[in-house]
């Protein structure tokens, strides 16, 4: 434990150095870039600093997921996809260190050049770059997987290439980006688009491709099997290109990784305790405390883990969608806020052990500061003052429970929220202006019995204020279709953050994703004051600049009072099989081993 809260003082401390570096140009190819300064690792570096580079080679994990599959391509918006997809078995021109904010270092690319304003960014890729079939990989390569991915791939890309003036070839292995304005975090984003064999496509539809055949890849694991909604499999290419790099030295250790897919998070569990899975992610504070005591624990064939980051706690709860008569006013959806009984929820599901969500981006050195807003904070809010959302310039907590099943304070406050918006009760029954019941859908996925008792306790509050629910719930294929239509009332939300929030969050909140399908906008927020600020914060120049233009967007978004926020866990906890492990230096991003097994490994092929 004294190593574990050594390694996260060293990444704090390396946190905040980061932020208070001077912005400056790279004015020759380097091996690496960072947003704001220069990139902590030296050209010579030997492994990631949180990698182990003498780590084995072999061995395998099985991980559980709540759902199904019906494509093998992460980079579309059609179909569901085994998120571990995009990240183990894609690879980009450049590599993110997760112990730096927004950092990149050469991976396809052996170097590369940015303007110092941000208007263009070259790359020269490494000779030696190959594809899995052992094709190599080309500029020809990387300027279409640009073009295809940032005009008929996901949405995620098409903000990014929309701001792209031209991309064309410099010379046999090298390439330069061009923007139609400066904006520093565009280098950064093309750095990090996944790159893919050109030839693969010839003839074919890629916004139709699912199951058909994996996009082919140069990273270092490739699909070795799968069955539709019920497991796939990566095996490690032993003749991967990139095994001797220093960005890669120590990573991807495990010679198998194995995804399996379960109709609901009990029966995934119980294949956890059987052996069938090797690791698990527990979000449930109870549940870790009252349940993992099963007999391979007590025999030390499981060991549980609990690994701490130093991320922003992101945004999840239940988002109304402001796209609906009723939810596009704010005092209806902070009466429905103070109507969710969060002490009791928590103490009931969590034994009161986990911290709620207070803003965005809580938990990091971007979060709202308490209080009037002040300084550089004010002067940016200030030309949006007339629209901003009360409590965004003074203030704005949660409402607070006093735990009890009555919530009676926070009730009263509700109902005066409501009378203020139009609405009355008649007969014990909450009344629209229009004389009408106010009733409201809640869609749910199959697979989260957590989520279904929040809403059920949830749904009884609101009883309290004469508002009767609908609670839907369905596959996760419907459930795809009706959030990416926006067809709902109310729904499970969440979205992470990272410490260095950019381009997407235009995605997230811009006011173009009220009308296009398929946005990560669910509340449909239609904001001048958060289109405004994202502008600002995309064009900073320095980085106390960028601090207090999150802080201000942050302010924003949480007195907008668009989603109910729940808990977030300042830990990851992970039960896993006492033969894996992972190195006791930890990333400022902690839990993002947790996530991606990238640097774990098995003990017994030691």
């Amino acid at each position: 434990m004294k190593q574990l809260r050594r390694a996260i003082r060293i990444g704090h401390a390396a946190l905040i150095a980061g932020f208070l570096a001077v912005p400056g140009a790279l004015a020759a190819p380097s091996h690496g870039i960072a947003m704001y300064g220069d990139p902590a690792l030296p050209p010579d570096f030997v492994s990631l600093p949180y990698a182990n580079p003498d780590a084995p080679k072999g061995g395998r994990i099985v991980l559980g997921e709540v759902g199904g599959f019906d494509s093998l391509n992460p980079h579309i918006l059609k179909g569901r996809v085994p998120w571990q997809l995009r990240f183990l078995a894609h690879e980009s021109l450049m590599a993110r260190n997760y112990d730096e904010p927004f950092a990149l270092y050469g991976l396809l690319a052996e170097s590369l050049e940015v303007d110092p304003d941000g208007l263009w960014v070259a790359f020269t890729l490494r000779p030696e770059a190959r594809f899995s079939d052992g094709s190599p990989v080309t500029v020809e390569d990387v300027l279409w997987s640009f073009e295809t991915l940032g005009t008929v791939g996901h949405p995620r890309y098409l903000g990014a290439w929309a701001q792209v003036q031209s991309a064309e070839a410099t010379g046999p292995r090298s390439l330069r980006i061009t923007f139609t304005e400066p904006n520093r975090e565009l280098a950064l984003i093309m750095g990090m688009r996944p790159i893919l064999k050109k030839a693969q496509w010839e003839g074919k539809d890629f916004a139709e491709s699912g199951l058909d055949e994996a996009p082919i890849s140069s990273a270092p694991y490739v699909i070795a099997d799968f069955e539709p909604g019920r497991f796939v499999t990566l095996r490690r290419n032993p003749d991967y290109w990139a095994a001797d790099l220093p960005i890669r030295r120590g990573v991807h250790n495990l010679d198998e990784i194995r995804m399996e897919f379960f109709g609901d998070a009990g029966v995934m569990f119980e294949a956890f305790k059987a052996g069938i899975l090797t690791s698990i992610r527990e979000t449930n504070t109870a549940k870790w405390n009252r349940d993992y005591d099963f007999p391979a624990v007590q025999a030390g064939e499981v060991v549980k883990s609990v690994i701490p980051h130093e991320r922003p706690s992101g945004i999840t709860g239940f988002a109304m969608n402001t796209r609906r008569a009723d939810f596009a006013d704010w005092r209806v959806r902070d009466a429905l806020i103070h109507a969710f009984n969060f002490e009791l929820i928590n103490r009931t599901l969590n034994g009161g052990e986990v911290p709620r969500i207070t803003s965005y981006f809580s938990n990091s050195v971007l979060a709202m500061q308490d209080g009037p807003a002040t300084g550089r904070v004010v002067e940016l809010l200030a030309p949006y003052a007339d629209t901003l959302p009360p409590g965004a310039l003074e203030g704005y907590t949660l409402p607070v429970s006093d735990g009890s099943e009555a919530n009676r304070r926070n009730i009263r406050a509700a109902l005066r929220l409501m009378d203020e918006a139009g609405y009355t009760i008649e007969e014990g029954v909450m009344t629209r202006p229009d004389g009408t019941p106010f009733t409201f859908e809640i869609l749910l996925s199959q697979g989260s019995s957590e989520v279904q008792s929040m809403i059920n306790i949830y749904a009884k509050s609101l009883e309290r204020l004469g508002v009767s629910v609908d609670i839907t719930t369905v596959d996760s294929a419907q459930y795809r279709e009706r959030t990416d239509a926006y067809d709902f009332d109310m729904t499970y939300y969440t979205r992470g953050l990272s410490l260095s929030p950019g381009n997407e969050q235009r995605l997230y909140w811009g006011s173009e994703g009220v009308d296009i399908p398929g946005s990560r906008n669910w509340p449909g927020i239609d904001s001048a004051a958060v289109d405004g600020l994202i502008d600002a914060m995309l064009s900073a120049e320095s980085q106390e600049d960028y601090i207090a233009t999150v802080r201000a967007l942050d302010r924003v978004l949480t007195a907008g009072r668009y989603v109910i926020p729940i808990w977030f866990n300042p830990v990851s906890r992970i039960a896993h099989a006492a033969d894996l492990t992972y190195p006791e230096a930890l990333p400022a991003y902690g839990d993002w081993i947790s996530f991606h097994p990238d640097v774990w490994w098995s003990k017994s092929a030691e």
